[in-house]
């Protein structure tokens, strides 16, 4: 009996990545339809015009969007569609927040390509798929490392968060300075007091603890910001 012909659609920037993910599908599902996005407004103009896509495979960190923005714009706006995270941040606490919020599962993007396939056709199969080492335990010290890590957040102050968000979006100094109406200098003292108040190293390791954070997060440490400068 021949296998019925099924269409998956991959949210993803990076085209290396995307033909992966083809490649690995391939071998399990040889007749099936793969689509391409490379924004999550791009998907949805997919999925409006093309109906019936039994699975989106979407990158948690693509271009555009903050924490886990895209899954719960898709989500709502699409609620038959499941919809599997593919992510380079394979932290515990990522991987539970992602089900919550109703993802069918969530594949590290460090799996070789045997492994992607198993992890695709499990979920075709219903089965919410986890990676093996996911455990309670370490979800449980995510957690408490998410809290604190918010709670250092309502620490900055609104022109301290907005240099942040343009961290996360790549901009240098002078880029924010002109953004921002503001000296360079301004703006190094910015990013001095936001690498103290979260407790990180580098602006890299600032942009991607606040991308952890989903955008309802970041409202709810807003309500504890401190007063705005003058």
């Amino acid at each position: 009996m021949a296998q019925a012909t099924v269409s998956f659609l991959i949210i993803d920037d990076h085209p290396l990545f995307r033909d992966a993910l083809q490649s690995a599908i391939a071998p399990a599902y040889p007749t099936a339809e793969t689509i391409e996005a490379s924004s999550v407004e791009e998907a949805i103009e997919i999925l409006v015009r093309v109906p019936g896509v039994d699975l989106a495979l979407l990158d948690l960190k693509i271009p555009g969007v903050r924490g886990f923005d895209g899954l719960l714009q898709l989500r709502t706006q699409f609620p038959k569609v499941p919809i599997v995270v593919i992510s380079g941040v394979e932290e515990h606490r990522i991987v539970k927040e992602v089900i919550s919020f109703g993802a069918a599962g969530f594949i590290p993007k460090s799996f070789k390509k045997t492994e992607l396939a198993f992890a695709i056709k499990q979920v075709m199969d219903g089965v919410v798929y986890l990676p093996p080492d996911y455990s309670e335990k370490q979800d449980g010290e995510a957690e408490e490392h998410h809290a604190d890590m918010i709670q250092r957040i309502s620490q900055l102050t609104p022109q301290q968060l907005r240099v942040l968000h343009m961290l996360q979006d790549g901009l240098l100094n002078k880029q924010i300075a002109y953004e921002l109406q503001v000296s360079e200098t301004t703006v190094k003292a910015h990013v001095s007091e936001i690498l103290r108040k979260l407790k990180v190293i580098s602006r890299t390791q600032a942009a991607m603890e606040a991308a952890k954070l989903s955008g309802e997060e970041l409202m709810r440490a807003a309500e504890g910001f401190p007063a705005a400068e003058a």
